[in-house]
């Protein structure tokens, strides 16, 4: 099977079969490109022809490229899915042997996940206060996301009726994996008030959609106007750190377990599928409280 043909298999079954997210597809579909065009580029267009050597060799090439090197981490993002598509050609029998299973990434360093502090996050909410639609859709969206974990896709992506009773939200999470996530205080009162004086508005400007947070024009608000609210908003609080819809998920978790949560209940909450990705905000906490110590105990130093 040429090369083309068997990338187009296999992100088919990832989108169709495996229900992974458009955004994921997307991703897979940029990394197989460059992959395939390497290997064109070295006289390689039929997937049986292509051996571990070649995916070696890739995967050197990703990090001394001329042409924009890539991190190990990027390096180990791209290598790792095209170990996925190499597992899948074997499984379909298009090849004899999967010449990517002994192709190690390299060594990521290990980073921590970033954090803005509970001062810092209730400045970026004050700065989305006002009377006008849009202010009330942006304190909407941004109490949600740090109420409940939610990744941007998953808050974007919610209808109206993944709001239960105003009390708990239902999150469509990676691979269509559903999870139930409550709803603070703050959180329900601003997206009642958007519900209320604020969509309305938004939804008459467009076509009947039945998604939560609405743009200018009454359509869903889109990933990329997400970030470009919570930057908007970071600005307006005078915000020193970069922040990003990840940056409100991350402090959701790092405050929960800060307060005492469990690390189990915070896995469900963020719907991790490993507690050990979630163990990693443990790490952040921990430093917390060693600064902490050190600043503050006279016999720390």
């Amino acid at each position: 099977m040429t090369l083309e043909a068997a990338v187009d298999s296999y992100l088919r079954h990832v989108s169709i079969e495996r229900g992974l997210s458009p955004n994921t597809v997307a991703a897979y579909r940029r990394d197989l490109g460059t992959y395939a065009s390497w290997l064109a580029g070295h006289g390689v267009s039929d997937v049986a022809a292509i051996g571990q050597h070649q995916v070696a060799e890739f995967s050197r090439y990703l990090g001394t490229r001329e042409d924009e090197p890539l991190g190990a981490s990027s390096v180990a993002r791209m290598l790792s899915t095209v170990r996925g598509f190499h597992r899948f050609v074997l499984d379909e029998q298009l090849v004899g042997q999967d010449v990517a299973r002994e192709v190690k990434p390299p060594k990521v360093p290990s980073r921590l996940p970033k954090a803005i502090s509970i001062s810092q996050v209730n400045a970026l909410l004050a700065a989305t206060d006002g009377d006008d639609i849009q202010a009330m859709r942006d304190k909407a969206l941004l109490e949600l996301l740090y109420a409940t974990g939610a990744r941007v896709t998953e808050a974007v992506s919610l209808n109206v009726d993944d709001v239960f009773d105003e009390e708990i939200v239902r999150l469509t999470g990676k691979g269509n994996k559903q999870r139930i996530v409550p709803l603070g205080r703050y959180a329900r009162e601003a997206i009642d008030t958007y519900l209320v004086r604020a969509r309305p508005v938004f939804s008459a400007r467009g076509k009947s959609t039945p998604a939560l947070f609405l743009g200018a024009r009454g359509q869903r608000v889109s990933r990329q106007n997400a970030w470009l609210i919570i930057r908007a908003a970071a600005e307006r609080a005078g915000l020193d750190v970069d922040v990003s819809p990840h940056t409100l998920r991350h402090s959701f978790a790092t405050h929960l377990l800060t307060g005492g949560a469990d690390v189990r209940v915070v896995q469900e909450l963020l719907g991790h599928s490993s507690v050990a990705t979630t163990q990693i905000y443990t790490l952040v906490t921990a430093d917390t409280l060693r600064d902490m110590y050190t600043t503050a105990h006279p016999r720390a130093r």
